[in-house]
Protein backbone atom coordinates (compact mmCIF):
# COMPACT_ATOMS: atom_id res chain seq x y z
CA UNK A 1 0.00 0.00 0.00
CA UNK A 2 1.44 3.38 -1.03
CA UNK A 3 1.82 6.25 1.39
CA UNK A 4 -0.44 9.20 0.44
CA UNK A 5 1.40 12.27 -0.83
CA UNK A 6 1.08 15.03 1.76
CA UNK A 7 2.89 17.67 -0.33
CA UNK A 8 -0.25 19.87 -0.70
CA UNK A 9 -0.67 19.85 3.10
CA UNK A 10 3.05 20.56 3.60
CA UNK A 11 2.88 23.39 1.03
CA UNK A 12 0.00 24.98 2.96
CA UNK A 13 2.03 24.82 6.20
CA UNK A 14 4.97 26.49 4.42
CA UNK A 15 2.63 29.18 3.08
CA UNK A 16 1.41 29.88 6.62
CA UNK A 17 5.01 30.07 7.85
CA UNK A 18 5.93 32.42 5.01
CA UNK A 19 2.94 34.69 5.73
CA UNK A 20 4.16 35.09 9.30
CA UNK A 21 7.93 35.19 8.74
CA UNK A 22 8.35 36.35 5.11
CA UNK A 23 10.83 33.60 4.29
CA UNK A 24 11.06 29.90 3.51
CA UNK A 25 12.44 28.20 6.63
CA UNK A 26 15.74 26.27 6.65
CA UNK A 27 15.70 22.48 6.42
CA UNK A 28 15.88 21.89 10.20
CA UNK A 29 12.92 24.22 10.86
CA UNK A 30 10.90 22.55 8.07
CA UNK A 31 11.58 19.17 9.68
CA UNK A 32 10.33 20.51 13.03
CA UNK A 33 7.24 22.15 11.50
CA UNK A 34 6.20 19.15 9.44
CA UNK A 35 7.30 16.34 11.75
CA UNK A 36 10.02 15.01 9.46
CA UNK A 37 12.65 12.69 10.89
CA UNK A 38 15.51 14.41 9.08
CA UNK A 39 16.69 17.48 7.20
CA UNK A 40 17.05 15.24 4.15
CA UNK A 41 13.26 14.82 4.04
CA UNK A 42 12.93 18.62 4.09
CA UNK A 43 15.37 18.88 1.20
CA UNK A 44 13.45 16.31 -0.83
CA UNK A 45 10.16 18.15 -0.16
CA UNK A 46 11.60 21.44 -1.44
CA UNK A 47 12.99 19.68 -4.50
CA UNK A 48 9.51 18.29 -5.27
CA UNK A 49 7.96 21.72 -4.73
CA UNK A 50 10.62 23.21 -7.02
CA UNK A 51 9.73 20.65 -9.73
CA UNK A 52 6.07 21.65 -9.35
CA UNK A 53 6.97 25.35 -9.69
CA UNK A 54 6.17 26.55 -6.15
CA UNK A 55 9.70 27.44 -4.96
CA UNK A 56 13.12 28.10 -6.47
CA UNK A 57 16.69 28.56 -5.33
CA UNK A 58 18.03 32.08 -4.86
CA UNK A 59 20.59 33.32 -7.39
CA UNK A 60 23.49 32.52 -5.04
CA UNK A 61 21.96 29.07 -4.38
CA UNK A 62 22.06 29.81 -0.67
CA UNK A 63 18.35 29.70 0.15
CA UNK A 64 14.88 28.94 -1.20
CA UNK A 65 12.33 31.54 -2.21
CA UNK A 66 8.69 31.40 -3.33
CA UNK A 67 7.66 31.72 -6.96
CA UNK A 68 4.46 33.39 -8.16
CA UNK A 69 2.75 30.00 -8.05
CA UNK A 70 3.47 29.78 -4.29
CA UNK A 71 0.89 32.56 -3.80
CA UNK A 72 -1.91 30.95 -5.82
CA UNK A 73 -5.18 30.34 -4.03
CA UNK A 74 -7.92 27.93 -5.10
CA UNK A 75 -10.65 29.53 -7.20
CA UNK A 76 -14.00 27.81 -6.75
CA UNK A 77 -15.69 26.65 -9.93
CA UNK A 78 -19.10 27.88 -8.72
CA UNK A 79 -20.26 31.44 -8.10
CA UNK A 80 -21.76 32.40 -4.76
CA UNK A 81 -25.08 34.13 -5.13
CA UNK A 82 -25.69 37.22 -3.06
CA UNK A 83 -29.42 36.55 -3.38
CA UNK A 84 -31.18 33.19 -3.21
CA UNK A 85 -29.02 30.24 -2.20
CA UNK A 86 -27.79 27.64 -4.69
CA UNK A 87 -27.33 23.96 -3.93
CA UNK A 88 -23.75 22.97 -3.23
CA UNK A 89 -22.13 20.99 -6.02
CA UNK A 90 -18.86 19.18 -5.61
CA UNK A 91 -16.40 20.71 -8.05
CA UNK A 92 -12.69 21.18 -8.46
CA UNK A 93 -10.89 24.46 -8.10
CA UNK A 94 -8.39 26.09 -10.39
CA UNK A 95 -5.46 28.22 -9.19
CA UNK A 96 -6.12 31.91 -8.57
CA UNK A 97 -3.60 34.69 -7.94
CA UNK A 98 -5.09 37.84 -6.40
CA UNK A 99 -2.53 40.03 -8.17
CA UNK A 100 -3.58 38.67 -11.56
CA UNK A 101 -7.18 39.62 -10.79
CA UNK A 102 -6.73 43.20 -9.59
CA UNK A 103 -3.35 44.27 -10.99
CA UNK A 104 -2.94 44.83 -14.73
CA UNK A 105 0.26 46.92 -14.72
CA UNK A 106 2.37 46.20 -11.62
CA UNK A 107 4.77 49.11 -12.22
CA UNK A 108 1.86 51.59 -12.08
CA UNK A 109 -0.22 49.95 -9.33
CA UNK A 110 -0.12 50.59 -5.61
CA UNK A 111 -2.23 49.81 -2.57
CA UNK A 112 -3.64 52.85 -0.77
CA UNK A 113 -5.20 52.44 2.71
CA UNK A 114 -8.62 54.07 3.05
CA UNK A 115 -9.28 56.25 6.10
CA UNK A 116 -12.66 57.82 6.83
CA UNK A 117 -16.27 57.25 5.85
CA UNK A 118 -16.90 59.64 2.95
CA UNK A 119 -17.34 56.74 0.49
CA UNK A 120 -19.36 54.27 2.57
CA UNK A 121 -22.46 54.46 0.36
CA UNK A 122 -20.27 53.24 -2.52
CA UNK A 123 -19.17 50.27 -0.40
CA UNK A 124 -15.72 51.70 0.37
CA UNK A 125 -15.03 51.60 4.11
CA UNK A 126 -12.44 52.78 6.59
CA UNK A 127 -9.63 50.21 6.69
CA UNK A 128 -10.13 48.98 3.11
CA UNK A 129 -7.21 48.91 0.69
CA UNK A 130 -7.84 50.70 -2.59
CA UNK A 131 -5.97 49.24 -5.56
CA UNK A 132 -4.91 52.35 -7.47
CA UNK A 133 -3.43 52.49 -10.95
CA UNK A 134 -1.43 55.58 -11.83
CA UNK A 135 -1.16 56.94 -15.34
CA UNK A 136 -4.61 55.72 -16.33
CA UNK A 137 -6.84 58.34 -17.91
CA UNK A 138 -9.65 59.16 -15.49
CA UNK A 139 -13.17 59.68 -16.80
CA UNK A 140 -16.46 60.73 -15.17
CA UNK A 141 -17.81 57.93 -13.00
CA UNK A 142 -14.36 56.61 -12.02
CA UNK A 143 -13.37 56.48 -8.37
CA UNK A 144 -10.12 58.44 -8.24
CA UNK A 145 -7.43 59.33 -5.77
CA UNK A 146 -7.01 63.07 -6.28
CA UNK A 147 -4.73 65.68 -4.79
CA UNK A 148 -6.71 68.56 -3.34
CA UNK A 149 -4.99 71.25 -1.26
CA UNK A 150 -1.89 69.05 -0.99
CA UNK A 151 -3.91 66.16 0.45
CA UNK A 152 -5.02 62.87 -1.11
CA UNK A 153 -8.71 62.03 -1.21
CA UNK A 154 -10.71 59.17 -2.72
CA UNK A 155 -13.92 60.30 -4.45
CA UNK A 156 -15.99 59.77 -7.59
CA UNK A 157 -14.94 61.99 -10.46
CA UNK A 158 -17.96 63.73 -11.98
CA UNK A 159 -18.52 66.61 -14.38
CA UNK A 160 -20.53 69.59 -13.14
CA UNK A 161 -21.18 72.62 -15.37
CA UNK A 162 -18.26 71.68 -17.60
CA UNK A 163 -15.79 71.23 -14.71
CA UNK A 164 -14.54 68.15 -12.91
CA UNK A 165 -15.53 67.88 -9.26
CA UNK A 166 -15.15 65.17 -6.63
CA UNK A 167 -18.29 63.55 -5.28
CA UNK A 168 -18.34 61.77 -1.92
CA UNK A 169 -20.72 58.87 -1.34
CA UNK A 170 -21.94 59.93 2.08
CA UNK A 171 -24.48 62.75 2.45
CA UNK A 172 -22.56 64.09 5.47
CA UNK A 173 -19.79 65.32 3.13
CA UNK A 174 -19.93 68.09 0.51
CA UNK A 175 -18.91 67.82 -3.13
CA UNK A 176 -15.33 69.02 -3.53
CA UNK A 177 -15.06 71.78 -6.13
CA UNK A 178 -11.35 72.54 -6.54
CA UNK A 179 -10.58 76.20 -7.03
CA UNK A 180 -7.49 75.47 -9.11
CA UNK A 181 -6.50 72.57 -11.33
CA UNK A 182 -7.61 69.14 -10.20
CA UNK A 183 -4.71 66.67 -10.06
CA UNK A 184 -5.55 62.99 -10.38
CA UNK A 185 -3.08 60.74 -8.60
CA UNK A 186 -4.63 57.51 -9.91
CA UNK A 187 -7.80 55.56 -10.67
CA UNK A 188 -9.13 52.97 -8.24
CA UNK A 189 -9.27 49.64 -10.11
CA UNK A 190 -10.00 47.33 -7.19
CA UNK A 191 -10.72 47.11 -3.50
CA UNK A 192 -9.47 44.71 -0.84
CA UNK A 193 -11.24 44.21 2.47
CA UNK A 194 -10.46 41.89 5.33
CA UNK A 195 -13.38 41.01 7.58
CA UNK A 196 -11.79 38.77 10.20
CA UNK A 197 -9.36 40.36 12.65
Amino acid sequence: MSVPNKDPEHLDRLRDYYAENRRIPPFQRIAELLGFASKAASSKLLERLESAGFVERTADDNAWMPTRRFFERPLAANFIRAGAADPIEASGAEPFLVDDYVVRTPSRTMMVPVRGDSMVDAGIHDGDMAVVERGTGAKPGDFVVAIVDNELTLKELIRERGRFVLKPHNPAYPVIRPKGELEIFGVMVGLVRRYAS
